[in-house]
Formats: C-alpha cells, sequence, structure tokens
C-alpha cells in the first residue's frame, strides 16, 4: 500500500465525505462507552478523516482531542468543521508524528484497513498510551460490509480487516483486552494498558 496513493485518494474523497457518510449513531456510542470516552481526558483520533468521531467526544467533555489524517485535505476539513479550543487538528502520518505527549484514550474509527500492519500500528498506538489508558480499533458496520466495501474503488488501498479475534491477539501483546466485538452491526477491540 503506497502512502502517496492513500493521501491522492482521500484528499480526492474530501470535498463530498460528509455529504455520503452513513453512521448509527448508537453504534458509535456504544464503541465510545466501550472505550470508555469520558469527561476531563486527552483523545488521540487517529486517521480522523473529516471529524466523524469528535462530535462524539466533545459531548462526553473531554479535556482534549488531538486529530490527525495524513490527507490535507481532510484534516483541512476537520479543522474548519471544529474550531473548539480543546480540538488541534493536525495533517500527518500517525506511524511517523512526534507527539511528545502520552493520551488517556486513542481511537481509529473506520480506518484500520488503510494501515498496511495492524500490529506495527498497535504496537506504536500502545506506546502513546498514558498509564490506564485505552486503545480502540472501531468500525460502525460489520466486518462483512467493511471488507465488501474495500473491494471496490478504495482496494488499491486498503487491504482486509482482520477477524476481531485475530486483532484482540495482537493487543493481548501490549494491552490487557476488555472488549471484542465482531457481529452483524459493528465490529471493536479494546484494550487497556497497565496502571
Amino acid at each position: 500500500m503506497d502512502t502517496q496513493s492513500v493521501i491522492a485518494y482521500f484528499d480526492e474523497q474530501a470535498p463530498g465525505w460528509d455529504a455520503k457518510m452513513k453512521k448509527n449513531d448508537a453504534v458509535i456510542h456504544t464503541i465510545c462507552d466501550h472505550a470508555k470516552i469520558t469527561e476531563g481526558l486527552s483523545v488521540l483520533d487517529v486517521a480522523c478523516g473529516t471529524g466523524v468521531m469528535i462530535p462524539y467526544y466533545l459531548k462526553r467533555h473531554v479535556a482534549s482531542v488531538i486529530a490527525i489524517d495524513i490527507s490535507p485535505r481532510m484534516a483541512e476539513i476537520a479543522r474548519e468543521k471544529f474550531p473548539e479550543k480543546e480540538v488541534t487538528v493536525l495533517c500527518g502520518d500517525v506511524e511517523v508524528a512526534d507527539f511528545g505527549r502520552t493520551f488517556d484514550r486513542i481511537v481509529v474509527y473506520n480506518a484500520c484497513p488503510h494501515f498496511p500492519d495492524p500490529g506495527q500500528l498497535v504496537s506504536l498506538l500502545s506506546s502513546l498510551l498514558a498509564p490506564g489508558g485505552i486503545l480502540t480499533i472501531a468500525h460502525g458496520f460489520s466486518r462483512e460490509t467493511i471488507n465488501g466495501r474495500h473491494k471496490g474503488g478504495a482496494s488499491p488501498i486498503s487491504r482486509g480487516l482482520l477477524p476481531a479475534e485475530e486483532l484482540a491477539q495482537i493487543f493481548s501483546k501490549y494491552l490487557e483486552v476488555t472488549t471484542v466485538i465482531d457481529d452483524e452491526t459493528m465490529y471493536q477491540v479494546v484494550g487497556r494498558c497497565a496502571d
């Protein structure tokens, strides 16, 4: 998977992204509940796109959100949509970014298939968690639905989404796995860092 191809694809998709987006509020709230997104926490939103998750963090009164996306156009749209002082939107590759800090919560929502090596991603993100911090990789649809979508125009910049149990095995090398869901409505793996 070529990084420049990923950037070009999402830059091209960005202007119409929000209009085409399908989301299920109840599922997203469930994802946030399992990730224990609560008041006063710092959140790193990985591959944030146009910021679909940011309103859900703000409704839960988090202290800060750093959202990062590799697509300049996606990041620009997210930045325009969320001028709140507690939100910082960065354009960059999370796998090489230097945040100079750790986070209470890290969320990868609807983006995992665009990372070429899930093991490398989980290892890196686990290292960015504060003691007791929580990492979640989640999708607001079933694995079958996600994999079906990525067989179309996004196939050159995607790989298949692993069964959640396989992703949980990767998580377990670094974190205590607390949630594994892979059903007809959603997909989520959650892991907690030791205190």
